[in-house]
């Protein structure tokens, strides 16, 4: 018995860590790191896939994920054009270090502030790291929450994938 529920919660915990959310980004007014306002139904890519990255200085999964990420980026950009976007959710309290370690990091990620949540909300975003994958045609196709070495990889092929023009399944 303890073997069917340990391999139950294991089923479980693995369908929530990749989930299917599907329809477009939700318009919601954020801020560029300058604390203008942007409206995220702009994000736009010329047709190619974006990722859209849920993060917060105090998470270090988050910045361990956008790391990996950044280690080849570069050679994502020149392969297949993708974008990726960080949504930093800290608060008030916490949002002076989001410049800080962008620019420590030296993350070249477009990056903006969802200081009141309003977009993670939007999102339906309960935890961080949260990654979605929004297609070409600005619809999401994929996403994934949490954070584990080697999951950048797997959003790399999806991304391959998508280009590609295959449907994304869990």
């Amino acid at each position: 018995m303890k073997k069917i529920m340990a391999s139950l919660v294991i089923v479980i915990l693995c369908c929530t860590a990749f989930t299917f959310e599907g329809g477009k980004i939700p318009s919601v007014t954020i801020k560029n790191l300058d604390g203008s306002k942007i409206n995220t139904s702009t994000f736009s890519n010329n047709g190619k896939p974006i990722i859209i990255s849920f993060w917060a200085t105090w998470c270090k999964p988050c910045k361990k994920e956008l790391d990996n990420i950044m280690e080849d980026y570069a050679d994502w950009q020149k392969e297949t054009g993708v974008k990726v976007i960080a949504i930093s959710i800290d608060d008030a309290r916490t949002m002076p270090k989001v410049i800080t370690d962008v620019k420590t990091k030296g993350w070249t990620y477009e990056v903006y502030l969802d200081d009141n949540q309003d977009f993670q909300r939007a999102m339906n975003v309960n935890m961080v790291p949260h990654v979605f994958l929004v297609d070409g045609k600005g619809d999401i196709v994929w996403s994934h929450n949490s954070y584990a070495e080697g999951d950048e990889a797997i959003l790399y092929e999806n991304v391959k994938r998508v280009i590609k023009g295959e449907k994304l399944e869990h």
